[in-house]
């Protein structure tokens, strides 16, 4: 047993919809989160740039004694997580790996769509991952900068007169392609499923990679036998680098309760 936390980061608030999977499949784990809210998208940075910030997260979330970190982040996971993974003694696990897998175990065609930041799309991680794991599969990417953004400022519901179009303008090529399965690469991304599902069809089934890799790393905790003592109750820490009162609002709608209370604000070095 290890009653140490588990960390978790993203640029922002999309890593919520791993940390949501964590709070409610891991009720006996301490876990802390942190947003880079003051940086926030990582996406359209240079790589130096996000292998700088992810040393920063890392460096933050071991100073608080830290078993294990979910990089909820699909931009680090892509573009810095293979530099700086092998940095830290600490098991560090992203998004690539167990949504890439998820996909490759659910489309029945091989014709799977990938969705993120630009520099998410530009590294060929996930097309790269789902060759692995089932070879011959055709993958079509499309970066979606502006995805982010709208999320962030609560733009995700159907019938909203702002993302439909953008939805659309982004996502018709891929309909096009007939894929049966989309990884939505980025975490803020599955707060679109409702948008985006309309679009792309009952037929495409959507893969959430904060959501998988939450699972996977619960998978490996418990393997190594790293889970907490099942007699205690978790808690659950939030840390920003901007405001922890605009954090509060919006984290609502990721983590479906209020975390009042929970949120600091926080500098990184």
């Amino acid at each position: 047993m290890d009653n140490r936390p588990i960390g978790v980061f993203d640029s922002g608030l999309g890593g919520l919809t791993a940390m949501r999977k964590l709070v409610e499949a891991m009720p006996n784990e301490d876990l802390i989160y942190l947003g880079d809210t003051g940086r926030v998208p990582y996406g359209g940075r240079s790589r130096d740039t996000i292998i700088k910030y992810a040393r920063q997260d890392i460096e933050f979330l071991l100073s608080h004694n830290i078993k294990a970190i979910a990089v909820a982040c699909g931009t680090v996971s892509t573009v810095a997580l293979e530099q700086v993974a092998k940095e830290y003694d600490t098991p560090i696990f992203g998004v690539v790996e167990p949504a890439a897998w998820k996909a490759a175990r659910l489309t029945k065609s091989g014709r799977i769509g990938i969705i993120g930041t630009v520099n998410s799309v530009a590294s060929g991680a996930y097309d790269r991952a789902i060759q692995g794991f089932r070879p011959g599969s055709e993958t079509f990417s499309k970066a979606c900068p502006l995805f982010v953004p709208l999320v962030e400022n609560g733009r995700i519901h159907r019938g909203d007169k702002v993302i439909e179009p953008v939805v659309e303008e982004y996502l018709s090529g891929l309909r096009d392609k007939n894929i049966d399965t989309l990884i939505l690469g980025c975490t803020h991304y599955p707060l679109l499923s409702e948008v985006i599902g309309d679009f792309m069809g009952p037929d495409v089934n959507l893969v959430s990679p904060g959501a998988e890799t939450a699972e996977y790393l619960i998978k490996k905790l418990k393997q190594a036998d790293a889970l907490a003592d099942s007699d205690r109750q978790g808690s659950h820490r939030y840390y920003v680098t901007d405001s922890a009162e605009i954090f509060r609002r919006q984290a609502s709608l990721f983590m479906d309760s209020d975390i009042s209370g929970e949120v600091s604000e926080t500098e990184l070095l």
